[in-house]
């Protein structure tokens, strides 16, 4: 059976102040009717159950994580004592998932990314499941058509193409790429063979366990004891000694990199990481003077800006532009546009009270 498996961790820096320790970006409505979290478990619940859905996140989340998602069975949220990177979030879901369904299949999702339309998402996973059912030693990954040189991305370069499958192209995978500078990433664009790294996996739970096991056996092991004391009045006890001294790698280094039989699928539906408040222009209404505004706004003589206000708080701009104001929680960010990525060394510096 397919197990959803959501990793919701992070803090979520690059969303302040909106995104704060206790509501970090996945808990936070950006846009739409219903948070980041929401909108990925309602993306995969027409295939997964939620007693199939499990949510890993923070040990001081998990509490508004329940509280979100009512319908999940309480304890498919599990709290890491703390971070430790992808491979043992995805090393401890994969533990629960194996003991309760051993030929279980996972599908791995990040709970912070904007996908579009969701059906097509979905005949995607029909696809990478149409490939594990044909060899459950497979990995699968998702890539995304590059549209543009991007440089905070790691890329995958496609090999030998396979049989599609629902439609969408599958190739083997020839490597995966770090976050180039931009002179390789219009490298990698224009040579037509790269593709986004989405962060999106699919695999038996039991294949990625045997792989870490060859891969990172000291990070196997730990896990190993973490998944037998899992139900056990020694349960949480185990995870709190054993989880802090995992090594702390991606899943990607841990595995992905090295495993021979990883697929890439290049997907065909919109995709967006939401990296930083830019991200959220083409989502939100705009106004005729090229401004994306959400909640009370009003903006004269100002172009090109994102706008954004709690309710019932209004914001008045007047003769600016390109620039990005928010307000939240007694808290206001305003910046130009082009200086964000520079918001996370800002927020570093930040008395603990506006945290």
């Amino acid at each position: 059976m397919l197990h959803a498996v959501v990793m919701a961790g992070g803090s979520g820096t690059r969303f302040w102040p909106k995104s704060r320790r206790q509501t970090p970006k996945q808990l936070l409505r950006l846009f739409g009717d219903s948070t980041m979290l929401q909108q990925t478990i309602a993306r995969i619940a027409p295939m997964v159950t939620p007693d199939r859905t499990l949510i890993i996140t923070g040990s001081d989340q998990a509490d508004a994580v329940r509280a979100q998602l009512p319908d999940l069975p309480p304890e498919n949220v599990v709290a890491e004592p703390c971070p430790r990177d992808t491979a043992p979030c995805v090393g401890l879901a994969a533990q629960i998932v194996a003991r309760k369904d051993p030929g279980g299949t996972m599908i791995v999702m990040p709970a912070d990314h904007v996908i579009q339309p969701a059906d097509t998402f979905r005949t995607t996973v029909r696809a990478a499941l149409a490939e594990i059912d044909a060899d459950p030693t497979a990995f699968v990954t998702f890539g995304v058509k590059p549209t543009h040189p991007e440089t905070g991305y790691g890329y995958i370069e496609r090999g030998d193409a396979l049989p599609s499958r629902e439609g969408i192209s599958l190739h083997r995978v020839a490597q995966f790429r770090e976050k180039p500078d931009r002179a390789t990433a219009e490298q990698f664009v224009a040579s037509g063979r790269f593709a986004w790294n989405a962060g999106i996996f699919l695999w038996r739970a039991r294949a990625i366990l045997d792989a870490l096991q060859a891969q990172r056996p000291k990070l196997a092991a730990a896990l190993d004891r973490v998944g037998k004391a899992l139900g056990t009045p020694k349960g949480a006890a185990v995870l709190a000694h054993e989880f802090p001294l995992m090594e702390r790698i991606p899943i990607d280094k841990a595995v992905m990199e090295k495993a021979a039989n990883v697929r890439v699928l290049e997907v065909v539906y919109q995709w967006s990481d939401v990296g930083d408040w830019r991200a959220l222009v083409p989502l939100l209404p705009h106004d005729e003077q090229d401004n994306a505004t959400q909640g009370p706004v009003i903006a004269n003589d100002t172009k090109n800006s994102l706008i954004v206000a709690d309710e019932g708080k209004l914001i008045a701009c007047l003769g600016v532009e390109d620039l990005v104001v928010v307000q939240s929680g007694g808290a206001t960010l305003i910046a130009r546009k082009d200086q964000l990525d520079k918001l996370k060394a800002l927020v570093e510096k930040l008395d603990p009270e506006y945290l």
